[in-house]
């Protein structure tokens, strides 16, 4: 199964709704999802903090912000 990492924060409203959306297509594109907290010190916090939230696979940023559907559906592809 393709496995999906979303970098995001606890309390990050943009991180809460990407969660939901690929949620709501985790049935239909049938990805396995890693959620990852970035905290607010350190190397990732340093790597993503501006861009939170940010979906990967295989390490290759899929989309940052907000949920990219067709760039997701042509990565899963």
């Amino acid at each position: 199964m393709t496995e999906l990492v979303l970098y995001g924060r606890a309390g990050c409203h943009l991180c809460d709704e990407m969660r939901a959306g690929l949620q709501a297509l985790q049935p239909q594109l049938g990805f396995a999802l890693t959620e990852v907290d970035v905290g607010w010190e350190g190397g990732l916090a340093e790597r993503y903090g501006r861009l939170l939230p940010v979906l990967e696979l295989a390490g290759q940023e899929i989309c940052h912000y907000f949920l990219d559907e067709a760039r997701l559906r042509t990565a899963l592809a």
